[in-house]
């Protein structure tokens, strides 16, 4: 208990400070090549749930475009990611932004991923343990198929997780997680810019 509520908060501040300040000129180049395609608009903020359900505000960067159809509705995803999007995507870029996060509190480096908040009311009880801990940058489902993989199995992947917390388990899933964004590993479900939405146990 020691590890998860003192020593993992302190270690994920410490390597979230590092990294920020030693990808800072990547992370420069990033927000001025975004602004370019994006309107001026390099961020994406969207709000989260996170420890117990506790709603905060997300930040990443923005991958896609606000181009809209005639009728005014937004283009499908796949129409509105940006080349530089994609790129920033493959090599995972776009979530070093939620270091910030990390260093708020709000998130650790390693943990379920933050989802929807529209949710919340659709997981099962046994799902909602994903909540009993901070969600993570990375995470035990993001190294186990990440995109390519079911709601279902994510949800016993962040449901394990939660249960067999442990530094040996996030230092195991940290080097995964290096190995697969060097290898661009399950970016993307097959045939989508984007995973599709859950809609329930059902």
């Amino acid at each position: 208990m020691n590890y998860q509520y003192f020593f993992k908060p302190l270690l994920d501040k410490t390597i979230a400070l590092v990294v920020l300040i030693l990808f800072s000129p990547i992370l420069l180049w990033v927000i001025i090549l975004l602004s370019i395609y994006n309107q001026g608009k390099p961020f994406f903020f969207q709000f989260r749930p996170g420890l117990h359900g506790k709603i905060f505000r997300i930040v990443k960067f923005k991958t896609m475009n606000d181009l809209r159809n005639p009728q005014g509705e937004l283009l499908s995803d796949a129409q509105r990611l940006t080349p530089i999007g994609r790129f920033v995507r493959k090599t995972s870029l776009d979530e070093l932004p939620q270091l910030l996060n990390v260093l708020r509190g709000e998130m650790s480096l390693i943990g379920p991923r933050p989802l929807l908040t529209e949710y919340l009311p659709l997981y099962s009880k046994q799902q909602q343990k994903r909540h009993d801990a901070k969600p993570g940058i990375t995470g035990w489902a993001q190294v186990n198929g990440r995109n390519a993989i079911s709601w279902a199995q994510k949800f016993e992947y962040d449901v394990w997780y939660i249960e067999n917390l442990s530094f040996q388990l996030d230092t195991k899933i940290l080097w995964l997680t290096v190995i697969n964004v060097f290898s661009a590993k399950d970016i993307n479900a097959a045939n989508s810019a984007t995973v599709d939405k859950f809609t329930g146990n059902n």
